[in-house]
């Protein structure tokens, strides 16, 4: 029996019984409704992640799941669906050496800009803020980056599809465990004690940020340029078709003298991409203008 048949047989000791048919449905609908890639590799994945969706429900089978889908309040599960199985790996000053060169190259740059044209308006987009720790970390960088200076307009867009890693990200709480990975002069200024094991983010760096659902598949309510944008670990669920679009997208809306970031595994292999790399997984647009 190969591999595949195997897959379809029920496991007696099995809570549920999720054979190919199903798991292909499943795979099916969030690559559908979100882009993500799930092969046969992530089928146990799949299987501990619903089983829990299933128990909420107070369902028996996958079948059933597979019913609400595909009916009338197929629309309204899609949602749940895509914040079961979407995975949400993050933390602080995570890969440290995209924050280097925004602090050594990015923001500098920003600071002669603003002295020759007067220009403080700056606009960056987080594309994948999952619970937060990452467009806030952008926010810590960028406000001691410009302490000092006066009069700047900065505004961070943090935009995730999973609709509870954005409800944990806007109240901006985390785990005491969460301070090693910031630095400590950064504690200082961003952050204050709870007393409860927690610490949050204080309200005047909050007051930067707007957290949004966005579907990076669907349409993008967009009406602005971004100076920079982050799209850290997204790539990696997608297939080749579906990045070479959002390559493309993403240059759309990205300023001609802008900075886009992939994550450390991550790479822009598109024929004619609109973009040039200039550092590890930092790209700039192939037809960059500089004005300094």
């Amino acid at each position: 029996m190969n591999a595949l048949a195997k897959n379809t047989v029920a496991d007696p000791e099995r809570e549920f019984k999720m054979g190919n048919g199903e798991f292909q449905a499943i795979a099916k609908a969030i690559y559908k409704h979100a882009g993500i890639v799930i092969d046969s590799s992530k089928r146990e994945l799949v299987y501990s992640r619903m089983s829990r969706r299933l128990r909420a429900l107070s369902l028996s089978d996958f079948s059933s799941y597979l019913s609400i889908l595909e009916g009338a309040q197929g629309k309204s599960e899609i949602k749940h669906l895509i914040n079961t199985l979407t995975t949400n790996h993050t933390r602080f000053f995570r890969e440290p050496h995209h924050f280097q060169y925004m602090q050594e190259t990015i923001i500098p740059y920003w600071k002669k800009r603003a002295e020759k044209t007067g220009n403080k308006r700056l606009r960056i987009w987080c594309a994948a803020s999952s619970t937060g720790e990452e467009p806030y970390t952008l926010a810590m960088v960028i406000a001691n980056g410009l302490k000092g200076s006066v009069q700047w307009d900065w505004k961070i867009l943090a935009t995730d599809i999973d609709t509870s890693v954005l409800a944990a990200a806007k109240k901006g709480i985390y785990e005491n465990k969460a301070l090693e990975e910031i630095p400590k002069d950064y504690r200082r200024s961003y952050i204050n004690k709870l007393g409860d094991g927690q610490f949050e983010i204080k309200p005047e760096l909050k007051r930067h940020l707007t957290f949004n659902r966005l579907n990076l598949h669907g349409a993008w309510p967009i009406k602005t340029s971004f100076d920079m944008i982050f799209c850290r670990n997204v790539f990696i669920y997608f297939d080749l078709p579906s990045k070479q679009l959002l390559v493309d997208r993403f240059s759309e809306v990205l300023s001609e003298e802008g900075w886009f970031f992939l994550g450390h595994s991550e790479s822009i292999l598109v024929e004619n991409s609109p973009f040039k790399l200039v550092g590890r997984t930092i790209y700039e647009p192939s037809n960059v203008v500089r004005r300094l």
